[in-house]
């Protein structure tokens, strides 16, 4: 069932949207080779703490985290861990924030010193394809049209998008109805209504779009090894357009 959201409660939610996009932006300027995604976590921890926050993956069906971490191959659902990040990487760290109930859920690709133009591109292209998908979150809009934005641009520039993964409803728990699928036809699916709060999160491949699991039942990588990078933000339906929750340009620094 799709929870609509009153304007107080989409306001709590920016809230949370605000403190974690200030969490991202801190966690960007931590980024360099030799930084390990467990120190990010640790961060994470610490500032949601001292914010009065809750890191509300962790506990999540068991995950044990703040946050996801991963790294080049990896396409979602890493676990942060003590390995040195090296000179040409890429790690999305992903997190979602619980503010006094309200909740908030953003992932972001980080380059690690100098990429490869490959890498780059990736990066480039899957952040671009984030905020297609979101000028298509309109009321009237069906989610359809989110999908086929994404996926048109994407494999025009030579990407694949993961199907495996979608972005979700949320608040006032993490994973609500509707599924925003990254891929898909235009004015096909359910119809965008005004209070409707959702992620979208494309993940796109530089090779293959197919994904498989690790052993520890979590981690979702490439199939074929090939570099993947996610970006994501929680956004509200409004009439007057898309509002992104989670925004790194309101974010108010320290």
């Amino acid at each position: 069932m799709i929870q609509l959201k009153s304007k107080n409660e989409i306001a709590e939610m920016k809230k949370s949207g605000q403190l974690l996009a200030l969490a991202h932006r801190k966690i960007q300027k931590m980024i360099r080779p030799g930084i390990t995604t467990w120190e990010i976590e640790e961060f994470v921890n610490d500032f949601l703490e001292k914010h009065g926050a809750i890191p509300e993956e962790k506990g999540f069906q068991g995950y044990k985290y703040a946050t996801c971490a991963s790294v080049n191959d990896e396409i979602c659902h890493g676990f942060p861990n003590k390995k040195a990040l090296k000179n040409g990487d890429i790690v999305t760290i992903d997190m979602v924030v619980n503010l006094n109930g309200a909740l908030s859920d953003s992932a972001w690709s980080y380059p690690v010193g100098t990429v490869s133009e490959e890498a780059e591109h990736l990066l480039q292209v899957t952040k671009e394809a984030l905020y297609r998908g979101i000028a298509q979150s309109v009321v009237g809009n069906r989610l359809g049209d989110i999908g086929h934005a994404i996926q048109e641009y994407a494999e025009a520039e030579g990407l694949s998008v993961v199907r495996e993964f979608v972005g979700h409803g949320i608040g006032p728990t993490m994973h609500e109805d509707p599924a925003v699928a990254h891929y898909g036809n235009p004015g096909r699916g359910l119809r965008l209504r005004e209070g409707m709060t959702l992620t979208i999160e494309p993940m796109l491949n530089i090779g293959d779009w197919h994904s498989k699991v690790d052993d520890n039942g979590w981690t979702a990588r490439t199939i074929d090894g090939s570099l993947s990078a996610q970006y994501e933000h929680t956004l509200a339906i409004t009439k007057d357009g898309p509002e992104i929750l989670t925004e790194w340009d309101s974010a108010e620094e320290e």
